[in-house]
């Protein structure tokens, strides 16, 4: 590879390079545009779990103050990708929304009031009315699990028979609650269709994703679309599809040959955009005398939609980051009558690690070894395809983070010993893995004559960082002072980028960035030194950019200014822009991230209650770009575990198939109060194999695994597995 730009990396960051934006309050998210003439749009969901709508009577509700108009499946505009159940089924789009008189699930959009206010539009809301022809509904996950005998997908390595006589063999089953996203921006979509070419600004993390997709629904011109998502409060995987709300929104936008706006209420939050299904594992394991593992066989089921399904791939890392010499997975979806599930961060992975890494903990007090010595000789030393790791230095993060918490000092094997008062007190310790993923990425550069330039690319931000990563990353690849380096990003005009998620976003786009400013060096070296470069041997590696222009580090060519370079060539701005790909290691080698999890906690032997005392979480993400935009990224995905180990649970109301609690007073998340100062470190050694900039993924690796860290704990305190997410105080009291 061409290591021109291989620099070490600037950490610590100033500031964030939207941080004044955010903190002023000068950053405009998706539903704060003030766009002329915008009219303010309310969804209403239907009453019943499945069915047929007989009626909408909308009579009322139009008489309503500053009603413009009101949209049902009787009224609005075609949307060829969804006009008919092959067309819907073809363009796999979650809803054929306003496109059928068919209930699947209960709040399924029904009706949409348009109006001048947003108060005249909830107001409106609240009068819209309807009759059903009800049906038979499924909310009941378990239930229906249990009454689904065969699992459709199946992987096999190696065989059962060949570890069935192993010394020690453990098979239990593990319980995972619906989980939903709840970022602080709730999603929101302003339309504005004029002319055959719209304009949206639109919670994404795929400004291109979102651009492809109405392009096909409505069959239109990518070229006619331009998609803004700057800002992003929040993800967690909910803005990587496109959901009803964008596609209500342009459809009233082009009803009305006006602008529309539409955000989604808290409530609608939970039905409209995605979560994480409701789970069931089970998984049996087989060791020698000695720990090493010989076999395994994962069983798993989740919830997903009976409209239109999502597969989490439970099992999938049960293949990745332990070897197993005999593996089976079986893997099966239960149709329910609830809103489609979707990616949510650590997807598949987060649920499938609970029941691998509590396992493994259970089968390490069966062998009296140590679980930090047990894992350390079964990592696997190959991707699941035998392909050698690139870099992997999880070891490396398992041993940092026994140092840090004390493992071997403190933690004593047998549970229950440690006390103080009313509380005992644990500790537990687990791992996560994930794909290193990598994406075609494009980015530009735009270089005035006083030096300063700008970096585009369209990848959004969702909070962890990306902008600043950018300038990080084209100031070390070019040596151009941070205050003179300016960022552009999450706009479908800029330069191709894929979406923010899968722990992909600055893998892909440090290849991108690394691309044009090597581009933008060249062109720099052409206009300036012309066929002298050349003749002096033309290494690009001795090429510095500084604020005023360019020279070359062994002196052979003499400095020059930027000014004289844009004079000569008469020049007003200079333009460049690069793409990149995935490189031919990506079929030499494989590539992860991973970490170390773990924690300290006490548990009151009186009421049940849980406190966490103290985290640890040890990364390997490749070389770190950022080191404080990291640590956050790691900080939040440990709260989220938190979250789902001892909190995080949307009821169901089997008897109407609806929602309970689904506001952020019902819907228990960890707050302040909840956790502990997490202490977050990193390996920080570079993949360059994966891209230039060395660095792989973040986003993931802080949640996976830290469910199983704090119920292993909760056993180290109390003596009792927790196997059924999340663990309340009644479970403890009750195991």
């Amino acid at each position: 590879m061409d290591y021109f730009f291989e620099k070490e990396v600037e950490n610590n960051a100033r500031g964030r390079v939207e941080a004044e934006e955010k903190v002023t309050g000068k950053a405009k998210y998706s539903a704060e545009y003030d766009i002329p003439e915008l009219a303010h749009a309310v969804m209403v969901g239907s009453t019943i779990a499945a069915g047929r709508i007989l009626n909408i009577d909308i009579a009322n509700a139009k008489e309503a103050p500053g009603v413009i108009d009101i949209l049902t499946h009787n009224n609005r505009p075609t949307v060829p990708g969804i006009a008919t159940e092959e067309a819907w089924k073809k363009s796999r789009f979650s809803l054929p929304v306003f496109h059928t008189d068919k209930i699947y699930y209960n709040e399924q959009p029904i009706a949409m009031v348009i109006a001048e206010t947003l108060e005249d539009a909830t107001y409106a809301a609240s009068l819209v009315t309807a009759d059903y022809e009800e049906s038979e509904f499924e909310t009941n996950f378990k239930e229906e699990r249990d009454s689904v005998e065969t699992i459709e997908t199946k992987e096999e390595k190696g065989s059962r028979e060949n570890w069935q006589n192993a010394d020690h063999i453990i098979e239990r089953e593990f319980k995972i609650a619906m989980e939903v996203h709840n970022p602080m921006e709730p999603h929101a979509t302003i339309a504005d269709w004029k002319n055959g070419e719209l304009t949206l600004y639109d919670k994404s993390q795929n400004v291109y994703g979102v651009q492809g997709n109405i392009a096909k629904l409505f069959d239109i011109s990518e070229n006619n679309i331009r998609v803004i998502s700057e800002f992003v409060g929040g993800g967690f995987g909910s803005g990587l599809l496109v959901w009803p709300n964008t596609v209500v929104a342009i459809m009233a936008s082009q009803h009305l040959n006006r602008p529309v706006k539409v955000v989604l209420t808290r409530p609608q939050m939970f039905t409209s955009v995605g979560h994480r299904p409701e789970s069931w594992q089970r998984f049996k394991i087989g060791a020698d005398k000695s720990g090493k593992f010989l076999g395994c066989y994962h069983q798993a089921k989740h919830a997903t939609s009976s409209h239109t399904g999502h597969t989490d791939n439970i099992t999938g890392l049960t293949w990745k980051h332990y070897h197993f010499p005999n593996i089976k997975t079986e893997q099966e979806e239960i149709p329910l009558n609830i809103p489609k599930p979707t990616w949510m961060r650590g997807p598949g992975d987060a649920s499938g690690a609970f029941a691998i890494e509590s396992i493994v903990d259970e089968l390490c007090e069966k062998l009296d070894m140590d679980p930090v010595e047990v894992r350390l000789m079964n990592l696997s030393e190959t991707d699941s395809q035998g392909k050698p790791w690139s870099t992997n230095y999880l070891n490396e993060c398992l041993k940092i983070g026994a140092e840090k918490i004390g493992w071997n000092k403190n933690r004593k094997s047998k549970p229950g010993e440690l006390k103080e008062g009313e509380w005992n007190i644990g500790y537990g310790m687990a791992v996560g893995f994930w794909n290193a993923g990598r994406q075609d990425a494009d980015a530009s550069i735009e270089m005035k004559p006083n030096g300063d330039i700008i970096v585009r690319s369209a990848m959004t931000d969702i909070g962890t960082g990306t902008g600043t990563a950018m300038q990080n990353m084209a100031h070390n690849f070019l040596g151009i002072p941070k205050n003179k380096i300016a960022i552009e990003l999450g706009d479908s005009d800029l330069p191709y980028a894929p979406s923010q998620g899968g722990s992909w976003g600055l893998s892909s786009l440090s290849g991108g960035v690394a691309a044009a400013c090597k581009s933008l060096k060249t062109k720099l070296v052409d206009l300036a030194y012309g066929s002298k470069f050349e003749k002096g041997k033309g290494n690009l590696k001795l090429v510095k950019l500084n604020s005023d222009g360019i020279s070359m580090e062994d002196d052979s060519l003499e400095p020059v200014s930027y000014k004289s370079i844009f004079d000569k060539n008469n020049l007003g701005v200079l333009n460049v822009k690069a793409s990149s790909s995935p490189r031919e290691e990506a079929k030499k080698y494989g590539f992860c991230s991973s970490a170390a999890h773990y924690v300290k906690l006490k548990v009151n032997k009186l009421t049940g209650d849980i406190k966490i005392l103290e985290m640890v979480s040890v990364a390997d993400g490749g070389k770190i770009i950022n080191d404080q935009a990291a640590a956050n990224q790691v900080i939040g995905a440990a709260i989220g575990g938190i979250g789902m180990a001892l909190m995080e649970k949307q009821d169901i109301d089997h008897n109407h198939g609806r929602l309970i609690g689904n506001d952020l007073a019902g819907y228990h998340f960890p707050c302040n109060a909840d956790a502990p100062i997490i202490d977050v470190s990193f390996i920080d050694k570079p993949d360059y194999n994966r891209n230039p900039a060395g660095a792989k993924g973040l986003g993931e690796v802080g949640i996976i695994g830290c469910a199983a860290a704090i119920t292993n704990a909760i056993y180290n305190a109390t003596g009792k597995r927790m196997r059924d997410l999340p663990v309340t105080p009644d479970k403890i009291l009750m195991a």
